[in-house]
């Protein structure tokens, strides 16, 4: 039942178990513009209120079957933008606190002068409408403050996808890269039963895993033969370069950081940054690793105009499995290509072009992307 629907049809639901009485307060309710029923008590009332949305209910608080304190929290719990009066003839402060505490509108005591339940009625409808056109303003206002957070969200996203093309216009063997790697964690997590909030984080990091690769100097980045020993350890500082530009900004994607400083980090622990072994890289970048290479193996190259094929870079890292990856990784890889996954990717990515530098191709465990 929703505060439109009361507020088109102004009904009144008199509750007691006194029949004359409930006669006095229906001609009174009537008189007031509302369509009014009758029950004689609480289980009554509670099928009145299922079948028809009421406006007001005014119920005495003592009755057989189900008294006025067990429909009064009844309808707050299921209807609340109903407004509830309580009568009864014991003039009782505890009683008329506990009446409001549990969400009464108002509590009146008979004997009653009829002036005095217009005058209350008319003061309770006032309260219920200020009070529905609060929730109103508030829901408005929430929704207000979603779309904001979603524009917000949208910038912010841009920004970071500037970053990205800024790198491309660095580096134009990444092209498409960071597109591709981002769509082929978001399989392997799926093949391995992650979704939701997760999945989108993992999607995010993919796409911004080499972020840090615009502080390594240029010369570096597009040599087109073998690194020297010197090199490699340059270009392999950009992980905690990326996760330093991107810590502010992504602070509420902690997953998607993950990746960004851990992408580069080994099975077996002889991996950059940290050193980490095994379960302690986190799972997010243990993924991302795995799409990484996969990528930087099957794509174009200057010394390598075609790149590896798919069953070739799946051997490779079957190879590196348990040392350079982690095993439950590759095989949600090998999982996924088996079904046509990946290639759906890769044909679906085709236009962004070729991706990155390798240091030698012999070598799939010193793949860089």
């Amino acid at each position: 039942m929703t505060a439109e629907s009361i507020a088109e049809s102004p009904y009144c639901l008199v509750v007691d178990d006194e029949p004359r009485l409930r006669q006095v307060l229906v001609h009174l309710m009537k008189t007031e513009g509302f369509t009014c029923v009758e029950a004689s008590n609480g289980e009554e009332a509670l099928v009145l209120l299922q079948r028809h949305p009421m406006t007001l209910v005014i119920s005495d608080l003592r009755m057989p079957k189900m008294d006025g304190l067990e429909l009064l929290r009844h309808t707050r719990a299921r209807w609340p933008d109903v407004a509830v009066m309580m009568i009864t003839a014991v003039a009782d402060v505890e009683v008329a606190v506990s009446c409001l505490a549990i969400g009464a509108m108002d509590y009146l005591t008979k004997p009653f002068h009829l002036e005095e339940v217009r005058a209350r009625v008319a003061q309770a409808m006032e309260n219920r409408r200020l009070v529905l056109e609060n929730r109103g303003y508030q829901r408005s206002l929430q929704d207000k403050v979603a779309v904001q957070a979603r524009r917000l969200e949208e910038l912010f996203m841009t920004s970071i996808q500037s970053l990205a093309e800024v790198l491309e216009l660095k580096d134009p063997y990444t092209r498409g890269h960071s597109v591709r790697v981002s769509m082929y964690s978001a399989v392997i997590a799926r093949e391995l039963g992650l979704d939701g909030e997760m999945l989108r984080q993992i999607e995010l990091g993919g796409h911004v895993h080499d972020i840090g690769k615009i502080g390594v100097r240029e010369d570096v980045l597009n040599k087109p033969g073998k690194l020297t020993d010197l090199e490699y350890e340059h270009i392999m500082t950009h992980p905690v370069v990326g996760w330093r530009i991107l810590a502010p900004l992504l602070a509420e994607t902690p997953v998607a950081l993950n990746i960004v400083r851990s992408h580069h980090e080994r099975f077996d622990g002889h991996g950059v940054p940290d050193h980490l072994t095994g379960t302690a890289i986190p799972l997010e970048a243990r993924i991302a690793a795995a799409a990484d290479a996969f990528d930087a193996m099957t794509s174009n190259r200057p010394y390598r105009p075609d790149g590896l094929s798919v069953a070739d870079a799946i051997k490779d890292l079957q190879v590196c499995s348990g040392k350079q990856f982690d095993p439950e990784v590759v095989a949600a890889l090998v999982r996924a290509s088996d079904a046509g996954r990946l290639s759906v990717v890769r044909r679906s990515t085709a236009p962004y072009g070729m991706p990155v530098i390798h240091r030698d191709a012999s070598a799939p465990a010193r793949v860089l992307a």
